[in-house]
C-alpha cells in the first residue's frame, strides 16, 4: 500500500515548483507539439492518457506523440481503450485490409462520441497513409483493448470457424448459446447469475476458447504453408475474441459482487490484450491510449489504496523503466459528455479546478500548455530534487469520464493521489474543447464503458 503524505508546501510553492519545471509547448494541433517527446522514444510502451473521454487537446496531443514515435523511434502498435472488432475497422482501414465480419455497424453504443470523432478520424486517415508504402508486416496496427464486445466477439469466433473450420462452428453456436440471450444487455445475466439462481455460462465459454487454442498447434505446423500464412491474422484475432467473451462472462458477473473486483478484471483483460499484442507483432513497440485512471500507475492513488490495480500498475510492474506513464489534464473549458448513462452527448462547461487538486497547482503555475517531465528523477538520474520532493505529496486530482455531473463534482470526479508515483511526466492544458463527434449520436445497448465511464 502506497503511504501517501499530508501537503508539504503551501500551494503558491507547490506552483512555483511547476512553473520552474514545466515546459511551455505549442498547440497540439500543430506537427511541433510532438517535438519535445523525443526524450520518450527509447521506451517499449509509452501510455498516453487523458483527464476526460471528450477533449479536443487530449486526442490531438496524443495523436501528434503517437505520429512521432511511430515516425522517428519504429513504434508499430497503438492499443487504446476500445472494443476490439470495433477498432478492428479502424485498424483494417489503416492497415490496408480488408474489413472483418462485423454484425451491424462499429461505435454505435454508447458513448459513440469517444472514438467516433474527428480527432481519430484525422489520426487514422495519416496512418492509414503512412502504412501505405510498407510492407504489410511492417504497418503500425491499431487495436482495442477492451472487454464489452460480447455480442460482436461471438459473431466474430463464429465468422471465422465458418470459414476455417465449418465442422466446428456449429458447436460454437451451441456454447455461446448460454450467453446469447443477454448478449444486448449482458449486465442482466450478472444479475440473474447473482440474484435469480440462473446457472453460469463459464465452463462453456472456458471450453470454446480452449477448443480454439488448439488450432494454434495447427498453425505453428502449417506456419511455413500458404494455409499457415493466410491464416495466422485471422486466427489471432479470433483468438482474442474468444478471450472477450471469456472474460465479459467474468466481468458481468464481478460487476455484482463488487466495484474493485470488476474493474481489476476489466484492467487484466487490457493489460492480458497488451502482452498479447506485444507477442504477436514482431519487435513491438506500443503507445496505449486510455484514460489516466488506467494509464497512471495505480498503487499511487486512492483507487489502489482500495485495492484496484489498472494497466498503468501492471505495464509499470512488468517492463519497469522500459515503461513511460504520461497523465494529461485541464483547468477548464468544455467537454463531450452526459449526464446519465445513456444520455445523449453534451458539450458541457468544465468547472474550474478545485484549488487543493494537482490541477489548481498547475493552474496556479500559469502555463497555458506545458510539459513537466520527472522520469530520470523517479529512474535514479539525478535531476530535479525540488519537482521531485514537491510531487511526491497527495492531493485531489480530477477524472471526468464519459459522464460529467459538474453540481457533484467533489463526490463524483475527484480522487486522491501522489503525481511523482502515479505517472512519469505531465501534459498540462489550462483551457481545452470538447471532441467533435462525426454525426449525430445514437447510444443504444449496452453502455460501452457501464458502470464506471472511465
Amino acid at each position: 500500500m502506497a503511504v501517501h503524505s499530508p501537503l508539504q508546501i503551501p500551494a503558491e510553492d507547490l506552483s512555483a515548483v511547476l512553473r520552474a519545471h514545466g515546459e511551455v509547448l505549442p498547440s497540439p494541433d500543430t506537427p511541433e507539439f510532438s517535438a519535445a517527446f523525443d526524450r520518450f522514444g527509447d521506451a517499449r510502451i509509452v501510455l498516453l492518457g487523458e483527464g476526460t473521454h471528450g477533449t479536443h487537446e487530449f486526442y490531438a496531443a496524443r495523436a501528434q506523440i503517437t505520429r512521432r514515435l511511430i515516425e522517428r523511434h519504429g513504434f508499430n502498435i497503438v492499443a487504446v481503450e476500445g472494443d476490439w472488432p470495433d477498432v478492428a475497422r479502424i485498424d483494417d482501414y489503416v492497415r490496408h485490409g480488408a474489413p472483418r465480419p462485423m454484425n451491424g455497424e462499429p461505435f454505435t453504443r454508447f458513448p459513440t462520441w469517444m472514438w467516433r470523432n474527428q480527432e481519430v478520424l484525422a489520426f487514422a486517415d495519416w496512418l492509414r497513409s503512412h502504412n501505405r508504402a510498407l510492407p504489410e508486416n511492417n504497418r503500425a496496427a491499431m487495436r482495442g483493448l477492451d472487454v464489452y464486445s460480447l455480442r460482436e466477439s461471438i459473431h466474430a469466433v463464429i465468422a471465422y470457424l465458418e470459414e476455417h473450420a465449418p465442422e466446428e462452428a456449429s458447436e460454437a453456436r451451441r456454447r455461446y448459446g448460454c450467453l446469447t440471450p443477454w448478449q444486448d444487455e449482458p449486465q442482466h445475466y450478472g444479475r440473474a447469475v447473482r440474484y435469480e439462481g440462473l446457472a453460469k455460462c463459464e465452463d462453456a465459454m472456458v471450453a470454446q476458447l480452449r477448443h480454439l487454442l488448439a488450432r494454434r498447434m495447427e498453425l505453428i505446423a502449417d506456419h511455413g504453408t500458404g494455409e499457415g500464412r493466410r491464416d495466422g491474422e485471422a486466427y489471432f484475432d479470433a483468438e482474442q475474441n474468444a478471450r472477450i467473451v471469456r472474460a465479459a462472462e467474468l466481468y458481468y458477473r464481478a460487476m455484482y459482487r463488487g466495484a474493485a473486483e470488476s474493474w481489476n478484471l476489466r484492467d487484466r483483460h487490457m493489460f492480458d490484450t497488451l502482452q498479447s499484442l506485444m507477442a504477436h507483432h514482431g519487435q513491438a513497440r506500443a503507445v496505449v491510449w486510455a484514460h489516466n485512471s488506467h494509464v497512471g500507475n495505480a498503487s499511487a492513488t486512492s483507487m489502489g489504496w482500495q485495492g484496484e490495480f489498472n494497466i498503468g500498475e501492471l505495464v509499470r510492474n512488468t517492463y519497469g523503466d522500459q515503461a513511460v506513464l504520461i497523465g494529461f489534464g485541464t483547468d477548464r473549458g468544455t467537454v463531450a459528455a452526459a449526464s446519465d448513462w445513456g444520455a445523449e452527448m453534451q458539450v458541457m462547461q468544465v468547472r474550474p479546478a478545485r484549488d487543493d487538486s494537482w490541477e489548481g497547482a498547475f493552474r496556479g503555475a500559469g502555463l497555458a500548455r506545458s510539459l513537466t517531465d520527472w522520469r530520470f528523477t523517479r529512474t535514479g538520474g539525478g535531476k530535479g530534487t525540488e519537482l521531485s520532493s514537491a510531487l511526491s505529496q497527495t492531493l485531489l486530482e480530477r477524472a471526468i469520464g464519459v459522464i460529467y455531473r459538474p453540481q457533484s463534482e467533489l463526490a463524483s470526479h475527484y480522487f486522491e493521489a501522489v503525481l511523482a508515483d502515479q505517472f512519469d511526466a505531465y501534459v498540462w492544458f489550462e483551457q481545452s474543447r470538447a471532441v467533435t463527434p462525426l454525426g449525430r449520436e445514437r447510444p443504444h445497448g449496452a453502455p460501452e464503458t457501464w458502470p464506471f465511464g472511465l
